[in-house]
């Protein structure tokens, strides 16, 4: 979240930066709600601590006056600090109703946009940041979306899905494992090669966890709850990684701290329907590999390009035709002060399919983390930069791979995949 600090210093930026997301009214009407509620929390601090200093005082003069024999007057000390006491305590009330009211609001606040994030409502008022390739490749009208190369070979089962669990949850078979698990393999090497440090980390979080990345309270809709044991089944590994430094000072020697994990991710989309959701398009778990870092707020940006090229390097080597987009304000996600995100041409279908967000979060997810760092000789604290990185969704990729590298024999495996499948065609 944004600190409050930066809001007053900065408030027409704020206002601004609001503007360009599209932000309602009451949203902006909120900056002055935050504005008071941190005037009157300061003020309650100064009464609580002047309070506090009297009552002391107070105290202090019982014992001296006890010694002196002035029962009377130590009486009257004692009524003071009696008053007092009540006095605190209804301040102290009131200071931790107006700090949880000033939480409430700021977190109601999305982050800032860079200034760089381009002016927009919809998807369609996205940037193109890289071009795809022109012209884009052709298959003809004999070619097959993947959903019909799926049933085709037995790659994945949806309808299986379905028996076992619900709609949007594939049951991946034989070849369509073994390709699944060497995208895993493929990805987590080029990470590693990369820097990054493998983490397994839990497929469930609790609410502190889902608060500090910014799922909660924005996106409860789009996560699994388990009710019982108030846990969230992850929508991303960014979530269990990046909180793994929650509450901690770093010294800015550490970083910046690269971090990879490969999971399923679990999301409650809602589903529609037709074409564009269908197969692999849309589903509520998937596979993907994930890259995180925690970056020095003076470095951010160049490590941002730096996952960017990453992510551009992945896709190269499958072979696969790629857009990258620089998402519009009114398209970027609540969290996010600079989105980038990468497209795949399906020739099947002639459409782009997204299949990774490469985000520069700033400090709005440390914020909410207390995730800082050390630096200088006075070693001064400050927060931290965080951003992640898809490094690949699986499913759209899969699909990518069957469509663009269909052909009358079968689907002809890339390359850089054949050491892990043992195989280089699926039929």
């Amino acid at each position: 979240m944004l600190q409050v600090n930066f809001i007053r210093n900065n408030k027409e930026r704020v206002l601004a930066g609001l503007k360009k997301r599209n932000a309602k009214e009451d949203l902006l009407q909120a900056i002055e709600s935050i504005l008071q509620l941190d005037d009157d929390r300061k003020r309650l601090k100064t009464e609580l601590d002047e309070a506090n200093a009297e009552r002391n005082r107070f105290s202090a003069e019982i014992g001296a006056l006890m010694k002196q024999g002035k029962k009377e007057e130590a009486e009257q000390s004692r009524s003071q600090v009696a008053g007092l006491k009540e006095r605190t305590a209804a301040i102290e009330e009131e200071l931790k109703s107006t700090e949880e009211q000033l939480t409430e609001q700021l977190y109601l606040i999305p982050n800032i946009p860079h200034e760089s994030v381009p002016v927009g409502i919809t998807p369609e008022d996205n940037e193109i940041y890289r071009p795809g390739p022109d012209p884009l490749p052709e298959l003809g009208d004999t070619a097959l979306p993947h959903w019909e190369i799926a049933a085709k070979y037995k790659v994945f089962d949806l309808e299986l899905g379905v028996k076992l669990t619900g709609a949007g949850f594939p049951v991946y078979r034989g070849k369509g494992a073994k390709l699944e698990r060497a995208l895993i393999n493929f990805f987590l090497d080029e990470a590693a090669a990369a820097g990054y440090e493998e983490i397994i980390p839990p497929l469930m979080v609790n609410e502190d966890s889902a608060r500090g990345t910014g799922q909660l309270p924005d996106k409860e809709a789009q996560m699994y709850h388990v009710t019982l044991d108030n846990l969230y089944l992850i929508p991303t590994a960014e979530v269990p990684v990046t909180n793994i430094y929650r509450d901690q000072i770093l010294d800015a020697s550490e970083l910046p701290i690269k971090m990879t994990a490969y999971t399923p991710c679990f999301r409650r989309e809602a589903g529609s329907y037709g074409a564009h959701v269908r197969g692999l398009n849309r589903v509520h778990q998937f596979d993907k590999i994930e890259i995180v870092q925690i970056a020095h707020p003076d470095q951010s940006y160049e490590i941002l390009m730096q996952m960017l090229e990453h992510v551009a390097g992945l896709l190269n080597k499958l072979g696969l035709p790629f857009r990258i987009l620089r998402l519009c304000g009114g398209d970027m996600g609540f969290t996010s002060a600079l989105t980038f995100d990468f497209e795949v041409w399906s020739a099947a279908q002639k459409r782009w399919l997204e299949v990774s967000s490469v985000s520069n979060f700033e400090t709005y997810q440390s914020n909410r983390m207390k995730m800082r760092f050390r630096e200088g000789k006075d070693k001064d604290i400050q927060l931290v930069h965080t951003l992640n990185g898809s490094a690949l969704a699986l499913a759209r990729i899969v699909a990518s791979i069957l469509e663009n590298n269909q052909s009358p024999e079968g689907v002809v495996i890339p390359e850089v995949l054949r050491k892990y499948t043992g195989f280089d065609l699926l039929n």
